[in-house]
């Protein structure tokens, strides 16, 4: 496990609990000396000071990864170690999605802190792309998780496009424009209209807070209260995010809208602005 990673390094990750293994249950467990492997390795807590409006807060950073995504890797870590780094390392990084989670104050023992579970949207997040709302919610997830004083934003890489990928997503793009909504563009390419997992993101919040844990949902997506709620998450609300609309998204919203996601129709007036 951690093959890449320097054996004295993952010993030391080990030693200091910044280095640890989850069943599929979101349970503590040990390595891979158990009988049933784990199934998810963490690294963390990480101290992320992150810029929340006018204010500077520091978030407590978690990463992990599927091992069963980590043992994939190890075939090629072998033929890196046997024939060199240059052409083979960028390798490794395509194998496995590393989701992470942004733990504010005490999250483990909050009577029902907010949590969003956020899908890496490239063009919204990082781009600050106006066609979608990604980009606004994450910003104001973030701000009312401060607000509320605990709670925690699931970062969920590999969701891109509803779980089609970006190179995809782009030509959905090119389809929308077209006249097709996002949901047809998906289907126009044979592809699921949402092909997302949720189940890690429930682990992490048993690993947290216990199965049965109490929180506040924070987006307007039915399909992830539902595929907490199935691990064993008990959702108290789930509290729409309706932030960022403008004339380019508009459109977009109303489709998801047609398919059961919590946006009420007055808050879809356009403006020019986020």
């Amino acid at each position: 496990m951690f093959a890449y990673i320097d054996r004295a390094a993952r010993k030391e990750l080990l030693a200091g609990g910044q280095l640890f293994f989850l069943d599929a249950d979101g349970r503590p467990c040990a390595g891979r000396r158990r009988r049933q492997p784990p199934f998810l390795s963490v690294v963390g807590p990480i101290p992320l000071p992150i810029r929340v409006g006018r204010h500077e807060r520091t978030f407590a950073w978690y990463a992990w990864v599927r091992n069963a995504d980590l043992k994939r890797i190890e075939a090629v870590v072998e033929e890196v170690r046997a024939r060199g780094p240059k052409r083979l390392f960028a390798l490794l990084s395509s194998f496995m999605a590393v989701n992470s989670v942004l733990v504010y104050g005490d999250f483990a023992r909050a009577r029902e802190p907010v949590v969003r579970v956020h899908s890496n949207c490239m063009t919204g997040d990082v781009f600050g792309s106006l066609r979608c709302d990604c980009g606004p919610q994450l910003e104001a997830a973030l701000r009312l998780i401060v607000r509320r004083r605990a709670g925690a934003l699931i970062y969920m890489a590999g969701h891109e496009g509803r779980g089609i990928g970006l190179w995809a997503k782009a030509i959905t793009y090119i389809l929308q424009d077209a006249g097709h909504d996002t949901y047809e563009a998906n289907e126009r390419l044979g592809l699921p209209v949402d092909s997302r997992d949720f189940s890690d993101a429930a682990r992490i919040i048993n690993y947290f807070r216990g199965s049965g844990s109490r929180i506040v949902l924070l987006g307007n997506n039915p399909l992830k209260r539902h595929a907490l709620a199935a691990m064993g998450v008990v959702i108290v609300e789930q509290r729409p995010l309706v932030v960022g609309v403008t004339v380019h998204n508009s459109r977009y919203l109303k489709a998801k809208r047609r398919h059961g996601h919590l946006i009420a129709a007055d808050r879809l007036r356009a403006r020019r602005r986020p």
